[in-house]
């Protein structure tokens, strides 16, 4: 049977980070591994890998994410990335480090019953890779009851798990208002219709959502965060591009944001003669942990002595699970990275590193859960036949 080298395996995902859809030698090398440990193992978009116990009928997932981000890594220990431009920076190194140390765990004791679906996903930061693999059909070919991930979360303590049940992570929708009017000479601007003070009305209008259109606490976030025009130093601008983010704790109040945001700027865009387009797309969906395996994953970290937050506050991120928690019954669940040096700093941040001390906490709680949620009948407890 193999044996992992949790902390060797995660540095070398680190030297090698690959970004979306393109994570080819992290899904080459993810397949071997699983293999090598006697796994049934199936390649599409992302990697599977399924291993059955016994004779029970019940089967769950456990899902990494493999991507990394285009940042420049500034770390300066000696496994830094050798992909100049990309960088493990979220930790998803350490999340497939994780999985597989806790697929060679119960490969070698398989104290369980029924099948684990290891669940290696592509894609996950622009959050396209969830849905890739639902719809290249991943649940109808290893149907499960129940689906976990786990994120790390730096500036917590060293394995502190943290959930909820509900909403967990934000939806991310994107937004772009263009707007056409009359460019002319900045001399003169009673001449035409400047796109760039209609802007300005439209971004100050916008704010006016959070603050007077939903209710007081809703956890909803709306930046704009570019603002392009085509005027020079003495032309106004007769075109302008508002581009921004949104994120939301709940479907309801994300429609309503996209509603209003429609009104504002055309009833601006109307009050001013001039025509505007306005798009919404939502990247990722909220993410609704189930209470069924939010109370498994509480009771799976108590049994191994973990500190557990069971209510913590929704995170304002957002996460591509929630597709796959919109499938089926699932939590997502944070664990502590670490509060010194670059295992506190922030997500993304270019000295920013996962903690090969959560590594070895993270495999066991995996293990963990799979024992407590396809436990053996009574009589069989122990029997590793």
């Amino acid at each position: 049977m193999k044996t992992i080298d949790l902390i060797t395996l995660r540095r070398d995902f680190h030297r090698a980070p690959e970004l979306g859809f393109a994570e080819n030698l992290t899904k080459a090398r993810i397949a071997a591994i699983l293999t090598e440990l006697g796994l049934e193992v199936f390649e599409g978009v992302g990697v599977v890998g399924l291993l059955k116990q016994g004779s029970g009928n019940r089967a769950i997932g456990l899902r990494a994410d493999m991507d990394a981000l285009p940042i420049f890594e500034t770390s300066t220990h000696d496994y830094v990335s050798q992909n100049p431009g990309a960088m493990h920076a979220c930790g998803h190194d350490g999340h497939m480090t994780m999985l597989l140390g806790a697929a060679a765990i119960l490969a070698k004791d398989p104290d369980f019953d029924g099948t684990v679906v290891f669940l290696f996903q592509p894609n996950e930061e622009h959050g396209l890779g969830a849905q890739a693999m639902l719809d290249e059909g991943i649940l109808e070919r290893f149907p499960i009851q129940e689906v976990y991930a786990i994120h790390n979360l730096p500036g917590a303590p060293l394995g502190q798990v943290s959930t909820r049940t509900g909403q967990i992570c934000s939806s991310e929708s994107l937004f772009e208002i263009i707007i056409e009017g009359q460019g002319g000479h900045a001399s003169m601007p009673q001449m035409g219709r400047d796109a760039i003070t209609i802007g300005a009305e439209i971004v100050q209008a916008l704010q006016t959502i959070v603050s007077r259109k939903l209710a007081p606490g809703a956890g909803v976030v709306v930046s704009v965060t570019e603002f392009i025009t085509n005027g020079q130093r003495n032309v106004l601008p007769g075109r302008a591009t508002l581009k921004g983010d949104v994120r939301a704790r709940m479907p309801q109040d994300r429609e309503a944001v996209a509603k209003l945001m429609k009104q504002i700027s055309e009833g601006i865009a109307a009050a001013h003669g001039v025509s505007i387009s306005v798009a919404f797309n939502t990247e990722f969906i909220e993410t609704i942990n189930a209470s069924g395996p939010t109370e498994a994953v509480v009771e799976a970290a108590g049994a191994q002595g973990l500190e557990t937050i069971p209510n913590r506050e929704p995170m304002s991120f957002s996460e591509d699970f929630a597709h796959f928690c919109q499938a089926v019954p699932g939590c997502l669940l944070l664990i502590g990275n670490g509060q010194e040096g670059p295992y506190g700093q922030p997500l993304h941040a270019s000295n920013y590193d996962f903690n090969d001390a959560l590594l070895p906490i993270g495999a066991a709680f995996w293990a963990q859960l799979v024992r407590d949620r396809l436990a053996k009948p009574a009589g069989e407890q122990g029997d590793n036949v």
